[in-house]
């Protein structure tokens, strides 16, 4: 799988190439700024972008909107963005442009290198990884309805929907079993407003809701 890391720090971009590369990830390019990345993804259309969110010139915002040029020019690319930070808005803004194959991540969540490699792998295979961090700041600063109206199970059961864990990595972190993890899932879906649909996803829907960019 072709893999292009942007990230400014060199030794970091060093880091991740020796990571991907030692699980079979090709590094078709490992870049510093945010042009370079997109250049880079123009002349390679890799599969997935490695990308810190704030890089030269102006150290803001710079990976955030190279990533989200991506996602409209090259959909198909899916896209992990790093931070130093939480910085919940900017894992929003991503979401709000596509929701298969992205990712927000907290940097030091890179030294843990299976935990890293599991959430990269999911992503590159069109699911999303959120940063429990992020997650949790989420959770303390939306207490509006609709959300309100879940139990706290719920939010738990929610709060992981939006890590982009499955129904059994759910039961198996809440010690519960499946269907339990299911009918909580049924209940959210309820809550929310969300009926079955064939033109939406309503599992992507509730974590959009959960985000406020639905």
């Amino acid at each position: 799988m072709r893999a292009v890391i942007a990230e400014d720090s060199v030794l970091l971009r060093v880091g991740l190439v020796k990571v991907l590369e030692a699980v079979d990830f090709e590094v078709v390019a490992a870049v510093g700024d945010a042009e370079e990345l997109l250049a880079a993804v123009e002349e390679h259309r890799p599969q997935v972008v490695v990308a810190d969110v704030r890089m030269p010139p102006g150290f803001s915002d710079e990976g955030v909107k190279a990533a989200m040029v991506i996602r409209r020019q090259w959909p198909d690319t899916a896209v992990l963005l790093l931070s130093q930070f939480v910085e919940e808005r900017y894992a929003a803004d991503l979401l709000a442009t596509n929701t298969r194959g992205v990712g927000y991540l907290l940097k030091q969540r890179v030294a843990n290198v299976d935990d890293f490699l599991e959430a990269l792998q999911r992503v590159a295979a069109g699911g999303t990884a959120l940063d429990p961090e992020v997650v949790a700041q989420l959770l303390l600063r939306r207490h509006r309805d609709p959300l309100e109206k879940l139990t706290p199970r719920e939010r738990d059961v929610l709060a992981l929907m939006a890590e982009g864990r499955s129904n059994a990595a759910i039961a198996g972190s809440l010690v519960v079993g499946d269907s339990a993890v299911a009918k909580h899932i049924n209940s959210i879906f309820t809550k929310l407003d969300l009926p079955p649909a064939e033109d939406s996803h309503r599992r992507v829907m509730a974590v959009l809701r959960f985000l406020e960019v639905g």
